[in-house]
């Protein structure tokens, strides 16, 4: 039903769900040795379109030009982490189960244009959300950096040294809050929302760096992961 655990033994490789009801999944560890600055993406308007409630693998669609992005991280050995809030999860919309699965079309469509992310951390905890998921404000809630401090404790990542990409201000929020270099804010999703991009170039500061892009595309032409000899 929806909005019902699935068991262990149900799991995708490398995914476990805590206590708490929170999604993490290791899926490869990062290339190199010490540690490497990170790319954190949201995942819905981000890497795949965003579809309202998205829990049917024939609704994916990778975002043009999302797979190749990925795969310069992969080669350059910076890990890949989808960091992303499931309200639906919450809201009953549907459940683990359902989030699976669309985990493994996402992960094997990415596959089939030769790229790879090594983890996902899942939060579908919602102030409105039906019990155990109503924990308001959860620290694993964007734009609370849960997530990514969460990141670092199982994967080699540099977070002073990482970027995120996302289509709402809460995305970069979050990066922010976990002490990364910057984020970009993409217009796709929901990004072309009101006030969505003037919000998230608010956050630059305090060492945070807030830039924008049309798409993670573009995106990644702004990182300093990209550009040679840095990151």
């Amino acid at each position: 039903m929806a909005g019902d655990a699935v068991s262990d033994e149900g799991l995708p490789l490398g995914a476990e769900i805590d206590a708490d009801g929170l999604w993490s999944q290791v899926l490869n560890r990062a290339q190199g040795a010490g540690l490497r600055p990170g790319l954190f993406l949201d995942r819905d308007g981000v890497v795949v379109e965003e579809v309202h409630y998205l829990h049917r693998p024939a609704d994916v669609r990778l975002i043009d030009g999302a797979a190749g992005v990925i795969t310069k991280a992969n080669v350059r050995g910076f890990p890949v982490i989808l960091v992303t809030n499931q309200a639906g999860i919450a809201h009953g919309r549907y459940g683990w189960g359902e989030f699976a699965e669309v985990q493994e079309k996402i992960i094997d469509d990415l596959a089939t244009e030769g790229a790879f992310i090594n983890a996902v951390f899942a939060c579908p905890h919602h102030g409105d959300g039906r019990p155990p998921y109503d924990k308001p404000d959860h620290s694993w809630r964007k734009p609370n950096p849960g997530m990514l401090l969460a990141t670092a404790e199982r994967l080699p990542v540099d977070l002073g040294k990482s970027w995120i990409v996302g289509d709402r201000a809460q995305d970069l929020a979050a990066g922010k809050g976990a002490g990364l270099a910057g984020g970009v804010h993409v217009l796709t999703g929901h990004g072309g929302g009101d006030g969505e991009r003037e919000e998230a170039l608010r956050l630059e500061g305090d060492g945070f760096k807030a830039l924008t892009a049309a798409d993670i595309t573009q995106a990644a032409s702004l990182l300093p992961l990209f550009k040679e000899g840095e990151g």
